[in-house]
């Protein structure tokens, strides 16, 4: 029986506040590795960490993960808070 591959579009919450979209296909090993100070160059300095998972959502091919990314990173920050609080996510600062 074959598996299906899942791939991931995530939302991290800094801890400087600011808001880091990324993909993977293990979002929990993900976050562990940005939390460890390896996960992206945005995410290494110790200002920005712990980082907290906000959002995720899950797709069928790699392609659309990293397009649902790109549009995100690509976006105003009140854009991207606007569209967390369409999917239920509310962040607090």
């Amino acid at each position: 029986m074959a598996t299906t591959k899942k791939y991931y579009f995530y939302v991290l919450l800094c801890a400087d506040n600011t808001l880091y979209g990324g993909y993977s296909t293990d979002v929990t090993k993900r976050v562990a590795t940005h939390n460890a100070g390896k996960g992206a160059k945005y995410t290494k300095p110790r200002t920005r960490r712990p980082v907290k998972l906000i959002f995720h959502a899950e797709f069928t091919t790699k392609t659309a993960a990293l397009q649902a990314e790109w549009r995100f990173k690509h976006q105003p920050r009140e854009d991207k808070l606007e569209f967390l609080q369409q999917q239920g996510v509310f962040v607090e600062f």
